[in-house]
């Protein structure tokens, strides 16, 4: 017979066990249910908080993703299919604000004619940790719900729990995680890699994005609403503007309630190694029928 939790309190209040024997039930339940360690396994993924040492009140953090041979996991917007990690930080002690930057993703086919956006073998992710009460102990506590993919696609949960900060050498995977992370660069900024213009063709049916850019051949273009209720389409490679790329995609995935002005888009643009990341102003959008 295997003792669970419920089967462990439910024998207790029908026995009404004596003080001794209660604090031995006890002794056995945090036996059966121990504090999170700083790794966690799912299926088809190994997951491991990351931590390094204070500086100002901030501790430069991780969460690596290593995943297995023929296995993927999801970028924050995940493209035509799939699901995006999702962070409950809750738990955490003497912790104010932990932020979440994403390496440079990559694009591939979803098996269903689409295309989603995330990372294959090994990602960290880099967390900026800032602490209620610098100098203090603190607890970084993360329940993290996330979707991995082999042939098929899978829900997946894991619960890790680290001590901050961290004790020895700042890891250098973290450093690493952190440079290959988009440069964020303004519309129009000269060098060999940036986005020159955005525009709205509305002579098509549905409207099109066109988005010119700086880069070579192979580029990879993303494209995010102001927020999750967009689901916008994957821009496609559409020719040359000049000496620079051109991309279209389809003014599809537009909220019903959004304004039509004042929205912003967040544009990725990755060749290679290297990656930058522009907020854009969309022009007006036009009027509903």
């Amino acid at each position: 017979m295997i003792l669970t939790r419920r089967t462990l309190v439910r024998t207790l209040a029908a026995l009404s066990l004596a003080p001794p024997l209660t604090a031995l039930a006890q002794a056995a339940l945090a036996k059966a249910a121990p504090l999170p360690g700083p790794q966690a396994t799912t299926e088809g993924a190994t997951v491991r908080l990351l931590a390094g040492r204070e500086a100002a009140g901030i501790v430069q953090a991780g969460l690596e993703l290593r995943l297995e041979a023929g296995w993927k996991t999801y970028w924050r917007y995940p493209g035509d299919s799939g699901v995006p990690p999702r962070f409950d930080w809750s738990g955490a002690q003497n912790v104010a604000s932990v932020t979440v930057g994403w390496p440079a993703p990559r694009r591939f086919s979803d098996g269903s004619g689409g295309f989603s956006i995330g990372y294959k073998d090994t990602v960290i992710l880099p967390l900026t940790v800032r602490l209620a009460d610098p100098g203090k102990p603190a607890l970084l506590d993360l329940n993290l719900d996330f979707a991995v993919c082999q042939a098929l696609c899978v829900p997946a949960q894991a619960r890790l729990a680290l001590a901050l900060p961290g004790t020895g050498a700042d890891d250098p995977s973290l450093a690493a995680a952190r440079a290959l992370m988009p440069v964020e660069t303004a519309l129009g900024a000269p060098g060999p890699l940036s986005v020159q213009s955005v525009s709205l063709d509305s002579s098509r049916t549905p409207p099109q994005i066109i988005v010119t850019a700086k880069a070579g051949a192979g580029a990879t273009l993303l494209l995010e609403g102001p927020d999750e209720g967009w689901a916008l389409p994957l821009p496609e490679p559409a020719g040359a503007a000049g000496a620079n790329l051109r991309f279209a995609a389809p003014l599809l995935g537009v909220p019903s309630d959004a304004p039509a002005t004042g929205n912003r888009l967040r544009l990725t643009l990755i060749e290679g190694t290297r990656a930058i990341e522009t907020l854009v102003p969309l022009p007006p959008l036009p009027a509903r029928r």
